[in-house]
């Protein structure tokens, strides 16, 4: 049922342009026309990260809830986690449209979005007014015209500090012009400072310490990497995500390839599995990485953990596989784990990493 579910949803949807399909796929969510379908329990599939206990790996990545409408409807499809955003202070209506575009021959998506959402006010009051109790990460963001992109985020962490289980500071989108460069060494240092003291204020007042995850883009240059290793050091971060969308294009043939914006889905898959095991070798066994980019299967889920996640997120396969996706992966990861005689979901990590890191 939820495979014909899928199918009839995708056919439908795709009579429509991908942003009007996208809101036309929140307001499913929100009044139940999409069906609850979650994977049974596997205790073997829950694990702790960064203090944080998830029941399964899988999460619904930052860019498609982007104003924290239907956090919980997103976790009854069988996500162990979501993530809303990406939030910025004030609210900002992105980028002239179209800015969306399937490439269904590579079944992936190029967007150029540029943050648009209701800003801080409008999600603070719908997380504030939540009755589910599972786990919602908060994706923050700066807005385009801000005369202090690094007080952005640290407006966020104040924001939504007592009602985010994490934050994600995103400093890779592609989409706002010089965000990007906050992945610069310097930059990124004064970044990290600032966001993880206005934590540590926040903690001591309220008792609660809520982990920093820091998202990065999957175009980084070997330097770049290793700066970026180095300020994770530097600094009490609590994680990275490991990564945002591509500029690249290499190997498409869709005609829509040309379009400006990154690039996410199918494609993304080999590139930045590559670059999350080469920042597993740069920060080592313990820091917690979130691997996303081109998940559409638990076999694709799976291979993320091997090459050095200990979570992962997915959002682009959706529009082609459907909202029954995380389910699937789910109960799909609990057959492999049956195959390889695994106790844990932890047993599959670092066992391809040195593979995928050589194709860094």
């Amino acid at each position: 049922m939820s495979a014909l579910f899928d199918r009839l949803g995708r056919k439908g949807l795709f009579l429509f342009d991908p942003e009007t399909a996208h809101g036309l796929s929140i307001a499913g969510l929100k009044t139940g026309l999409v069906p609850a379908c979650a994977a049974p329990a596997d205790q073997r599939l829950a694990q702790t990260v960064a203090g944080i206990r998830f029941p399964n790996p899988i999460g619904m990545a930052a860019g498609y809830d982007k104003n924290a409408e239907v956090p919980d409807q997103l976790l009854k499809l069988g996500f162990g986690f979501a993530e809303v955003g990406t939030l910025t202070p004030l609210a900002q209506p992105g980028n002239p449209k179209p800015r969306m575009f399937r490439l269904e021959r590579e079944r992936a998506v190029i967007n150029r979005l540029g943050f648009n959402n209701e800003g801080h006010r409008a999600a603070l009051a719908r997380l504030k007014a939540r009755t589910g109790s599972g786990i919602v990460g908060v994706n923050i963001g700066a807005n385009k015209d801000s005369a202090d992109r690094i007080d952005d985020y640290v407006k966020g962490i104040r924001a939504f500090y007592g009602v985010a289980t994490y934050f994600t500071a995103n400093i890779s989108s592609p989409n706002t012009p010089g965000l990007r460069d906050l992945q610069a060494r310097e930059s990124l240092a004064a970044l990290l400072g600032a966001v993880l003291a206005v934590r540590a204020e926040e903690a001591a007042t309220s008792g609660r310490r809520v982990p920093v995850f820091l998202k990065i883009a999957p175009d980084l240059t070997p330097e770049g990497m290793d700066d970026i290793a180095a300020e994770v050091f530097a600094h009490d971060l609590d994680g990275l995500i490991v990564s945002n969308t591509t500029l690249a294009r290499d190997g498409l043939s869709d005609p829509q390839k040309g379009e400006a914006g990154g690039l996410s889905g199918a494609p993304l898959f080999e590139k930045s599995t590559a670059v999350l095991a080469a920042m597993r070798k740069r920060v080592g066994a313990g820091l917690p990485i979130i691997g996303v980019g081109g998940v559409s299967s638990a076999e694709t889920a799976a291979e993320k953990i091997r090459a050095g996640a200990d979570l992962v997120q997915l959002y682009s396969c959706m529009v082609y596989e459907g909202p029954g996706l995380p389910g699937r992966i789910v109960s799909g990861l609990s057959g492999i784990l049956d195959r390889e005689k695994a106790a844990s979901i932890r047993d599959l990590r670092d066992t391809k990493l040195d593979y995928w890191a050589a194709k860094a």
